[in-house]
């Protein structure tokens, strides 16, 4: 799992994130035309901009991940 921890304020849960990915999906409609997506495929995937939603901070983001990502995820 990965998550974020703004440096600035230590929020672990509000982010604004804008990114870009190009993915293959299975699509499945059924007989009333209601789409289901039953397989996604990320091919491609970037990551333009992180914004804490708490403060503002765009350059005091920082990616956290295993077990430092779960912990801040359950502690707030």
């Amino acid at each position: 799992m990965t998550g974020y921890r703004c440096a600035a304020c230590g929020n672990r849960t509000r982010f604004d994130v804008v990114e870009t990915k190009k993915v293959r999906a299975f699509h499945h409609y059924n007989l009333a035309g209601d789409l289901s997506i039953e397989e996604e495929e990320v091919l491609e995937h970037e990551t333009l901009s992180i914004t804490c939603r708490w403060c503002g901070a765009t350059d005091a983001v920082e990616e956290q991940s295993g077990a430092a990502a779960v912990e801040g995820a359950t502690s707030e």
